[in-house]
């Protein structure tokens, strides 16, 4: 059977592939193999990945909240749109997560003209500076153009003096941050360039996917207990990740949420950070 993908490519149906993507979420292995069998007796040839992912996750959201919220990721991510400035910081936020001093929004002058940089981070003495592209829909890529533009800032700004987190601090390192992937040729030029590159599944291993699981690092975007305009309105606050509500909860008493609404959202907002490797 083949499944349409986002990007309309047809590929054939992997029943293993999607039961490990539910077995990350949280769900055992047997709880997987069942949803999976529910799913495939709707199954039909050419069906919309996309259908199958909505079928998984309301299959899992009947199970655990928390397990839906983090098979939901990749939309979760899209989700911190639609202009990405929310997705900008929370990338912040996952690298203070890793130890970074972090700062966002920065304007510099550099040799030739003045930039507005995404992200700062400090690590061992050295600073990088990030660049974001944000996409609003899961089937598009960050192409070559995007790393030749931002090297071309790189290069503006590198070897120039700033007061950065303390007085006299050069931009050692460029990192750039998609939400979805990159082309072929934009990892190639990146890589050849000396820029660094992180997205949704690259580097393997160390991608945005894993970085989130392995330091709980979810955003709110991500909880099945809230709507969209509750999201936003707690974003707005400054509440970017789970991690920021865990920490201060009373922020869902300010956009008037009811006691009982309040309890579901902590519950599943405490299962996704104490539980996330399991």
């Amino acid at each position: 059977m083949k499944v349409t993908k986002y990007s309309g490519e047809l590929v054939h149906y992997e029943e293993q592939k999607l039961i490990n993507s539910l077995k990350k979420s949280g769900a055992d292995n047997a709880v997987a193999k069942a949803i999976v069998k529910k799913i495939e007796g709707e199954l039909y040839e050419g069906i919309p990945s996309k259908k199958i992912y909505k079928m998984a996750f309301q299959e899992l959201k009947s199970i655990s909240n928390a397990h839906a919220a983090r098979y939901n990721l990749r939309s979760a991510l899209i989700g911190l749109g639609p202009a990405g400035f929310f997705f900008e910081k929370f990338i912040a936020k996952m690298f203070k997560e890793q130890q970074f001093q972090t700062k966002t929004n920065i304007i510099l002058e550099g040799k030739c003209i003045s930039h507005e940089i995404d992200v700062l981070l400090k690590s061992n003495h050295i600073v990088s500076m990030v660049e974001c592209k944000f996409h609003s829909s899961q089937g598009a890529k960050t192409d070559v153009k995007v790393p030749m533009y931002i090297l071309s800032r790189f290069n503006d700004l590198r070897n120039l003096e700033y007061h950065l987190f303390q007085p006299n601090e050069k931009i050692s390192n460029c990192i750039i941050v998609t939400n979805n992937r990159f082309s072929t040729d934009a990892i190639q030029f990146g890589e050849c360039s000396g820029l660094k590159m992180l997205s949704w599944n690259y580097p393997e291993g160390n991608a945005i996917k894993e970085i989130i699981d392995l330091h709980a690092v979810y955003p709110v975007t991500c909880l099945t207990t809230l709507s969209q305009s509750e999201k936003e309105k707690i974003m707005v606050l400054d509440c970017i990740t789970v991690k920021d509500l865990v920490q201060n909860p009373k922020i869902l008493t300010q956009i008037e949420l009811s006691h009982n609404r309040i309890k579901n959202v902590m519950k599943e907002a405490n299962q996704l950070t104490t539980n996330h490797n399991l």
